[in-house]
């Protein structure tokens, strides 16, 4: 894996340009400066303006957008109406890729045939049939996946209508997306086919993704993880009479209980779990197959390799095990190790100048940026060494119970419209405010 650490950025009478690969990158001192120019410029303000008498709007698409179902691989009718609104705020070649994605395009003044892409995910981790009726109390609103993520896909509209209301013309050329599969068993699927098969492939220089955490939530490590299904199979029999017969849900049971027991390391942090068990068909029967889903992540590939061959290790020794200690007469137990969920590790180094430019943003106004690891569509460019941050544009701390029923955002005007204007710093930073 190859992660670009150092850019050179060529300061111009008009801007900055963003150029990737080079030897030398810019003093933290420059970074400050060019943050206190952009928050300075007379179209910024007109931005920051903007954004404010904006607010109810933005809050609006973000509850249209949340009662529009976008359960795992069925983001399609959430994905229609955001290619509409793509195209309601003037981006140019609008589409819906082969895999989902909704992209558009604002074009810059100096672009060089590729794109810094600015994105949120259309997907939430609730299935088929959820109440995601909107509820308001106060100054929150409450309904699953309103806060991560689909504030953020109403936030780009608004930062859209800004750029355009404020008539600011940035040196790069900005590729808007709402991705699909970002959470769960989705495996990254959209930004994933964005970057390896779709028509901006090799394309895009770098990367945001604006993601369901306030405003000091910056994600520049991304987690690797393996995800498999399990399954264990036998030749079942009634519980009374054919008791003593090998038994698959024995063989997963023992290897859950070995499993648990794995050693990882606190640092580089490394986790496991198992997250489903179904099977069986009756109480009195001995089942003919059982499973199991087992999420592992790390921040090192090394530990990551090494936790998933123990698993491997593991779930085969489990079903040895089963077929010694029973009667294996009618079938012995087979057991097949499926892999669903592979997402690429990475990271953006603090030589980056997004990195310096977004915590330049912050602490230029009074936020101290919480540089973390974490899974999210980032990983993917990150993976391929092209600088990419997660960040939040909400005010700080105003988002809870996340992949919840009862998950709520606050969006109080203040904090909430502070946050925008502090994230589209960074943004203007990287594609270069004339």
């Amino acid at each position: 894996m190859l992660v670009l650490t150092r850019s050179l950025l060529v300061l111009t009478a008009t801007g900055i340009g963003l150029f990737l690969g080079s030897a030398s990158a810019q003093t933290a001192d420059e970074h400050t400066s060019e943050v206190k120019r952009i928050m300075d410029h007379a179209s910024y303000k007109e931005a920051v303006k903007f954004i404010d008498g904006d607010y109810d709007r933005v809050i609006a698409e973000g509850i249209k957008l949340t009662e529009i179902p976008a359960p795992p691989f069925k983001e399609e009718k959430r994905a229609a109406a955001y290619a509409q609104m793509f195209k309601d705020v003037g981006l140019t070649d609008v589409e819906i890729d082969p895999e989902g994605n909704v992209l558009g395009i604002r074009k810059g003044t100096a672009g060089d045939g590729k794109f810094v892409a600015i994105t949120a995910h259309l997907d939430t981790v609730f299935p088929e049939g959820t109440d995601v009726t909107v509820k308001r109390e106060g100054t929150k609103l409450y309904a699953p996946g309103i806060g991560d993520d689909t504030l953020s896909l109403a936030i780009n509209l608004g930062y859209i209508r800004a750029l355009n209301s404020a008539k600011i013309q940035t040196k790069e050329d900005i590729l808007f997306v709402g991705t699909v599969g970002e959470e769960g068993l989705g495996d990254l699927r959209g930004v994933r086919y964005l970057f390896t098969k779709g028509k901006y492939k090799d394309k895009i220089k770098a990367f945001f993704t604006v993601e369901g955490g306030g405003i000091t939530s910056v994600t520049n490590g991304g987690i690797g993880s393996k995800r498999y299904r399990v399954t264990y199979k036998g030749p079942g029999g009634h519980s009374y009479s054919a008791f003593g017969l090998v038994n698959p849900a024995f063989a997963l049971g023992e290897a859950i209980s070995l499993f648990s027991r794995s050693f990882v390391p606190a640092k580089p942090k490394t986790t496991f779990n198992v997250g489903v068990i179904t099977g069986g068909t009756s109480v009195n029967s001995i089942p003919f197959e059982v499973s199991m889903e087992v999420d592992m992540r790390s921040e090192s590939d090394a530990e990551l390799k090494r936790i998933e061959e123990r698993l491997l290790t593991i779930v085969q020794q489990a079903a040895d095990t089963e077929n010694f200690a029973r009667s294996t007469k009618e079938g012995k137990i087979t057991v097949k190790a499926e892999l669903i969920g592979d997402r690429p590790s990475g990271s953006t180094a603090e030589t980056q100048p997004m990195y310096q430019f977004t915590k330049a943003a912050l602490e230029a106004n009074g936020y101290k940026p919480n540089y973390s690891w974490g899974s999210t569509d980032a990983n993917m460019p990150m993976s391929l060494g092209i600088p990419a941050l997660s960040i939040g544009a909400k005010g700080p701390d105003k988002n809870g119970r996340s992949h919840s029923l009862d998950e709520w955002a606050d969006v109080e005007k203040g904090p909430f419209v502070k946050g925008m204007n502090t994230a589209l710093i960074p943004l203007l930073a990287v594609t270069g405010l004339q």
